[in-house]
């Protein structure tokens, strides 16, 4: 694997490389040796973050964490994507272009699904054209985190939603 690792508000030592290349490293086994790993490592105040980016072809395997040691963000990071990987594995082969990313033994083990993603509920509403603000407005009074709505500027479904600082971000489909 080859990583290409960043650091924001905080100087990458070689202490902290060696631990990303020992933790990330034992995903090497997933991934063929060209793979490239994009690692983010960021402090703010007592929040010690890791973001780890591993594109391949059709998908993206991404995980974050954050906790008040480096060491224990890494920790975490990896065996997010790890699990990640096991869980979402007959997917990601499924796609017969992303196969080529992965290493033959992944491809052929078979993993057991931890968990299978089941829809328990299915929600039916009308969707009226309306402006993003105003649906920021409509999310607020349900008290969701976000909201699906037609977006009247372009006639098209938009999703808006909350992050965090009391923001909120649109999602529109690229045409």
């Amino acid at each position: 694997m080859k990583f290409v690792i960043v650091g924001r508000n905080l100087e990458v030592t070689p202490g902290l490389k060696a631990a990303v290349e020992e933790k990330i490293g034992k995903l090497e086994k997933y991934f063929h040796p060209d793979t490239e790993v994009h690692v983010t490592l960021s402090v703010e105040k007592d929040r010690q973050k890791i973001e780890v980016t591993i594109p391949v072809k059709g998908s993206i395997i991404r995980s974050e964490q954050v906790s008040n040691d480096m060491y224990v963000s890494i920790d975490l990071v990896e065996e997010i994507i790890e699990r990640q990987l096991k869980k979402y594995r007959t997917k990601l082969i499924d796609k017969k272009q992303a196969a080529a990313s992965f290493s033959q033994m992944f491809v052929e083990n078979d993993y057991m699904d931890e968990e299978e993603i089941k829809i328990v509920r299915t929600k039916k509403f009308d969707i009226k054209p309306m402006y993003p603000e105003d649906a920021c407005i409509q999310m607020e009074l349900l008290g969701h985190s976000f909201f699906v709505f037609c977006n009247a500027e372009t006639d098209q479904v938009n999703v808006v939603y909350k992050r965090k600082g009391d923001t909120y971000g649109l999602i529109e489909p690229e045409v």
